[in-house]
């Protein structure tokens, strides 16, 4: 944790404000299309045979974003609002948890309303939030951890009970998509290593030094470790109940198994598939759609901002080096995370791999990005600070009819937006 900055105003009501506007711009044509597409195919049969009480769908991936969605449904309609309003709503609260845990994490209000800025238009939250898909649930889950895992260090009075939602929202991120699995170690070992450092005797049931006075490492081991794994075993219960299938210890751990042979079977080659070089330099996006829809031709297009998936990068290299030199801990927490987040994909089993997989390094990349801003707004700089915001909305606007399916000119309507080849 950075040392809090003099009488720092908490950007609470600003960040409410960002959302709703968020909110309303995800809910633009959020009916079309209004039949189901991308993996929207796949999730919605899975949430439906919930509701019905038959099949157990989609059992690759873990059941609790089906489980979200059948309720939407059950609780909107089967259509295509019902479909998409979850993911909207869990779009618009993953981008309130993200600003909570940066303010809590640097107590900097500029760099916190800067990542707010950046991330509504950063091209994937806005996207993944329009469409039925496991991504945003999982997201979200991980925003809510580390937004109650900053705030416990921040507020230690308050720890014992935010290190157990954290957990808890680890679990259900876990339940999502398997995709979160490596960052959940991460909190358990950042706590054992700040015990460590401060060099307590007892380590493992002191209750005194950081990162939580008053919590011992045991303590955190329980919060931090087994809650998330308890959580994430009852999560299978809805869709074991549905399907009368036991889900007891012995065919948990084998219905994991099963999992990991479904995530590994798919080595077939797909024509938007990428790999993470492509990922970084932002040059191998997804069509979600391109069609005929509702009487005119409309695309949705997972494109990361083109501007601050590359400013992003010079600085996660600067939070990393600040962190280690500086010793600035929500600089280097960001970088690892991100390190950690894209590395799985790079040493991953997983023979097709997609653009939407750098979801999680991409909210990591814009953190570290607002984080730089922020140092330099302290420093007195106010050009690239305001400038780079207001420059990524300026190309959110620019490409907003192709993440939100407006209607285009014609069949071709599309290559105004196509800077490079590969975009297409």
């Amino acid at each position: 944790m950075t040392p809090a900055l003099p009488a720092p105003r908490d950007p609470l009501a600003w960040s409410a404000a960002l959302c709703a506007l968020f909110l309303a711009a995800l809910l633009i044509r959020i009916g079309l299309p209004a039949t189901p597409y991308f993996d929207e195919v796949h999730y919605l049969p899975a949430a439906r045979a919930l509701l019905e009480g038959g099949e157990w769908l989609n059992r690759e991936h873990p059941p609790l974003g089906k489980i979200v969605l059948a309720l939407a449904l059950a609780a909107a309609g089967d259509d295509a609002f019902g479909w998409r309003i979850a993911p909207a709503l869990a779009g618009t609260l993953a981008l309130f948890a993200a600003m909570r845990a940066l303010w809590f994490a640097s107590r900097d209000r500029f760099a916190t309303l800067a990542y707010g800025l950046l991330l509504a238009s950063g091209g994937f939250l806005f996207v993944q939030a329009r469409i039925a898909m496991l991504d945003v649930f999982m997201a979200l889950f991980l925003l809510l951890a580390l937004w109650q895992l900053a705030a416990a260090v921040r507020e230690p009075e308050t720890g014992r009970w935010r290190l157990l939602s954290a957990g808890a929202a680890l679990g259900l991120s876990l339940a999502s998509k398997w995709s979160v699995a490596p960052l959940l170690p991460l909190p358990g070992l950042a706590f054992l290593a700040a015990r460590a450092a401060a060099g307590r005797r007892r380590l493992f049931l002191s209750r005194r030094g950081v990162p939580v006075p008053g919590v011992s490492l045991a303590e955190a081991t329980l919060w931090l470790g087994l809650v998330p794994l308890l959580v994430y075993w009852a999560s299978f219960a809805p869709v074991a109940a549905a399907a009368g299938e036991p889900i007891g210890p012995v065919a948990f751990i084998a219905l994991q198994h099963e999992m990991v042979a479904l995530q590994q079977s798919v080595v077939e080659s797909h024509p938007y598939q990428s790999t993470w070089p492509q990922w970084l330099l932002n040059i191998r996006p997804i069509w979600y759609l391109y069609e005929p829809v509702a009487g005119a031709q409309r695309g949705v297009l997972l494109l990361g901002n083109p501007l601050t998936a590359l400013a992003g990068l010079p600085a996660l290299a600067w939070c990393l080096w600040t962190g280690l030199v500086r010793r600035r801990w929500d600089a280097l927490a960001v970088a690892v995370l991100y390190l950690v987040a894209l590395g799985t994909w790079m040493i991953a089993p997983k023979p097709v791999q997609f653009y939407y997989h750098y979801f999680l390094p991409h909210l990591f990349l814009l953190a570290a990005l607002a984080l730089y801003l922020g140092a330099l707004w302290q420093r007195g700089a106010r050009v690239l600070p305001v400038g780079l915001p207001l420059a990524s909305l300026v190309l959110f606007a620019w490409f907003f009819p192709i993440h939100s399916a407006a209607p285009l000119a014609d069949e071709y309507g599309f290559q105004r937006w196509m800077w490079l080849d590969s975009w297409r």
